[in-house]
């Protein structure tokens, strides 16, 4: 049988990465974003399901997952950062975008999918959080991003947790220094802990993809719940 995967922020970086490489392996793969272009480029050449929605609109993920019939892996990936500054210069507004994304958004996608795994027959299926380096440690300025993360993380444990009753595992990916739009900057100059501004080694996106492939592929009564992957030499062992 044919197993399905639900990507959400799947019209660029990672996302797109990923998709595709779920594609090319034969997936059943729902894209979900929204920008109907940018999925549908996603998903050039390959018969994809396209879901537009917004994951901090409770409506719209309600609406996106009752077109699923079955799902068997959730890749809960969208997110956005911010400009860095020390909080007190970091706009009310910014916090509340990046936390109706990367913390509320995230909710949303992880508890659609929790009742379409515990409802579905044969039950069960992976939930695939994605974290970041930020989860463990922060970059300078970093206030909403970091603790977005850290959010992310407390959702991974309690779902690893109430999952086990419905056959439903739940694991994160931190990933570090993947080159795609967002992480554009490391290959320019950065801020780092000590004050100085550095290049930052990156890694090929395609490495991410692979590893989420691996994640999911794995059966049920098997789960990674942390995974770190990240460009060997970046700045997080002995970071700060």
């Amino acid at each position: 049988m044919t197993r399905s995967i639900l990507i959400t922020g799947a019209g660029a970086g990672i996302g797109r990465a990923t998709a595709r490489l779920f594609l090319a392996e034969g997936w059943e793969v729902a894209l979900l974003g929204r920008r109907r272009a940018a999925l549908e480029e996603t998903a050039a050449g390959y018969n994809a399901r396209i879901l537009t929605a917004d994951v901090g609109d409770p409506a719209q993920i309600d609406a996106a997952f009752a077109q699923l019939s079955r799902l068997d892996v959730l890749f809960n990936n969208a997110g956005i950062s911010a400009p860095a500054a020390p909080i007190d210069e970091i706009p009310v507004e910014t916090w509340l975008e990046v936390s109706r994304t990367n913390i509320t958004g995230m909710f949303l996608c992880a508890r659609a999918a929790f009742g379409l795994m515990r409802r579905q027959f044969p039950r069960g299926g992976r939930i695939i959080n994605n974290g970041s380096i930020s989860a463990h440690v922060p970059r300078p300025g970093s206030t909403p991003y970091t603790m977005s993360k850290h959010a992310v993380t407390g959702l991974t444990r309690t779902l690893g947790l109430d999952g086990r009753a419905y056959d439903i595992a739940c694991a994160q990916i931190d990933i570090g220094n993947a080159l795609t739009d967002m992480a554009a900057a490391f290959t320019t100059g950065v801020p780092q802990a000590n004050g100085e501004t550095r290049v930052e080694p990156v890694m090929d996106v395609e490495h991410v993809a692979a590893m989420v492939l691996h994640m999911a592929s794995l059966p049920l009564e098997v789960n990674t719940p942390f995974v770190t992957i990240m460009a060997r030499d970046m700045p997080y062992i002995g970071r700060g």
